[in-house]
């Protein structure tokens, strides 16, 4: 590649777990390929290349900033390294070395450093040993800098391709995980709430893509509410690189009659989070999703307790994920903060399934007397018409 054709800086991006996938290694890296291009896609003049083992996102006229702060929000991506690109020779990379170290030690008092090099190309004829030998002697020769290769105040790298040579000193994480989409679709029941986006949240990583369910209950919990909810669906499909659809369904009249069945109310949660299950598995099935998330965590509420997460799993056949079941409430929260939804989540709100409910709820629910309390209703007939007044909203990434 000529300098002439060489952008002023261009993104090395680093991916890790894709590493283990084997034989379906190629579509992982296919599908984070195409999420790169996504968060990417709004910025000029930016163009992707994939190379042994990386990608390089050459930067448009903006330059590296603009990529790196969209590539945060990349799952798959463990960091990224704002680089310039030289010749693959030995003087030009020295040189390319001098300036970065230049620009490095300037934020540094006392500043110390090392080199380390990477070929992807083995067929260069020095070997990353020898490469990070002779480039670091050429910065000592240069800036007179100390070398410390154990605690070194900044890192110059080195990496080698088949065609171009990059050197960079700034490692920046991303989020890791898998790229969002390759393990399949999940439902997701939104509230207003902390747990149920970081729930979300967690599924994004792990390569889920996501359709959200909000269960809203008019006049009771306002549309403040309901659009603080929409808010917390565009912070998640930002992370999703895509529009998320966000199904509004009226629970008013249900909750009533669920609270009349439940007699005392002891039980009125857990009656309202079964018909929740039942309703977001329709929703989920036309959606093509595989399963349904929530943001519960064992024993922090009432209905969490592990007799009453088992009667309520046992309103339906989908599968249920709950990623945040091992949390206590700080590590959710330094999480949500992470995101960016913890802001909007403490925003007051009324959340549906904290209505008519007595003072002590019932912590052990039995299956058995749970069932008997539904038996005096048409659960099949409730949740189709649930089902039929749902709406749709559109989130887009925010």
């Amino acid at each position: 590649m000529s300098d002439a054709a060489t952008p002023r800086e261009v993104v090395l991006v680093r991916w890790g777990e894709i590493f283990l996938k084997g034989d379906n290694r190629g579509f992982f890296e296919r599908a984070l390929v195409d999420n790169v291009r996504r968060s990417v896609a709004a910025i000029p003049g930016v163009t992707i290349q994939r190379m042994h083992g990386r990608l390089v996102v050459r930067a448009g006229e903006g330059g590296a900033r603009p990529v790196t702060r969209a590539l945060e929000r990349v799952f798959g991506i463990v960091s990224v390294s704002p680089a310039r690109v030289v010749p693959r020779e030995l003087d030009a990379i020295s040189a390319a070395a001098i300036e970065v170290a230049r620009i490095e030690a300037a934020k540094h008092v006392q500043p110390t450093f090392k080199v380390e090099s990477r070929r992807s190309d083995k067929r260069f004829p020095m070997n990353s040993m020898e490469v990070s030998r002779d480039v670091g002697a050429a910065v000592i020769g240069a800036l007179a800098l100390p070398v410390d290769v154990h605690h070194p105040r900044f890192t110059v790298g080195v990496e080698i391709g088949y065609e171009d040579a990059f050197v960079f000193a700034e490692v920046l994480p991303g989020p890791g995980g898998l790229p969002t989409g390759v393990t399949g679709r999940v439902e997701l029941l939104l509230s207003g709430g902390i747990d149920s986006p970081v729930a979300g949240w967690m599924l994004l990583k792990r390569g889920c893509s996501l359709g959200a369910t909000y269960f809203h209950s008019f006049p009771y919990t306002g549309e403040k509410t309901q659009d603080k909810v929409e808010r917390l669906g565009r912070q998640l499909a930002a992370w999703q690189l895509q529009p998320m659809r966000l199904s509004v369904v009226p629970f008013t009249d249900v909750q009533k009659q669920l609270r009349d069945a439940s007699g005392d109310g002891r039980l009125a949660v857990v009656l309202y989070r079964r018909m929740m299950m039942r309703i977001a598995e329709r929703i989920a099935y036309r959606a093509g999703a595989k399963a349904l998330a929530t943001g519960e965590a064992l024993a922090q509420v009432a209905s969490q307790t592990l007799e009453n997460l088992s009667v309520i799993g046992a309103s339906t056949r989908m599968t249920i994920l709950r990623p945040c079941l091992g949390h206590d409430k700080h590590e959710t929260i330094t999480l949500a903060r992470r995101i960016g939804s913890y802001e909007t989540s403490i925003e007051p709100y009324d959340d549906c399934c904290s209505l008519f409910v007595p003072e002590h709820p019932e912590t052990k629910a039995k299956l058995a007397v749970v069932e008997s309390m539904e038996s005096r209703l048409n659960i099949p007939a409730m949740v189709e018409d649930c089902f039929a007044r749902t709406t749709n909203v559109t989130c887009e990434p925010r």
